[in-house]
């Protein structure tokens, strides 16, 4: 199955998408139905030792990139997710390991897999970033093999719950990119953050995304 769209984000900008994109947290909190969402050292962790590490966890959303930097994704890594997803009558929780295969302003992308039972899934996305008129545009594209009982209902029952997943997710982020930049307003010099030279600034240099042209 392929699924494919753009999502545009408005009133922001493509440095302050990247960071938002790029911060695990933030991720777990737009992701509906998830769990939690956290580094592994490998491919096999133990979910059941990941859900009691978890339970009484807090985690914070910001917009300080100095925070992020600390717990961004980086090319290599690998994070395990549990995921609950309403697919028709079944509503599966998935055990998900996602690895990230390729990280550099403005484009990302991941693969991973996931199983609950009698279902299960492999999946390829990507995602790149441009800046529009009012906003950023993320176009975004999903390649997933679905097996199992979810699978036997066919892409007319899927389709619309993959659609429905990323419009909710983007729809999160955008809500929560709006929340942060007021607290970065009232908390401290909103241009830290998204800095006039040339669209780089303080993301650039924590998230290590590369040097502006000429340096």
């Amino acid at each position: 199955m392929e699924f494919s769209g753009t999502f545009e984000l408005e009133d922001t900008t493509v440095d302050e998408v990247w960071l938002a994109l790029s911060d695990p947290v933030l991720i777990e909190e737009s992701l509906p139905g998830c769990q939690f969402l956290v580094q592994v050292a490998d491919t096999d962790p133990d979910f059941d030792e990941l859900r009691e590490e978890t339970a009484d966890r807090e985690v914070e959303l910001t917009g300080d990139p100095e925070v992020i930097a600390e717990r961004a994704f980086e090319e290599g890594d690998h994070y395990a997710a549990l995921m609950q997803i309403s697919v028709g009558p079944v509503n599966p929780t998935f055990e998900t390991i996602v690895t990230i295969d390729h990280r550099e302003y403005p484009e990302m992308s991941a693969s991973g897999e996931g199983s609950s039972g009698d279902s299960s899934f492999e999946m390829s996305s990507g995602m790149v970033l441009s800046e529009t008129g009012d906003g950023v545009a993320v176009e975004w594209e999903t390649e997933a093999d679905v097996f199992g009982k979810v699978a036997q209902m066919g892409q007319r029952v899927v389709n619309p719950v993959a659609n429905r997943v990323v419009k909710r997710f983007f729809s999160s982020v955008q809500e929560r990119l709006h929340e942060l930049a007021l607290v970065d307003v009232e908390g401290r010099e909103a241009s830290e953050v998204g800095s006039d030279d040339g669209g780089r600034g303080l993301v650039d240099r924590v998230l290590g995304r590369g040097k502006s042209d000429g340096e």
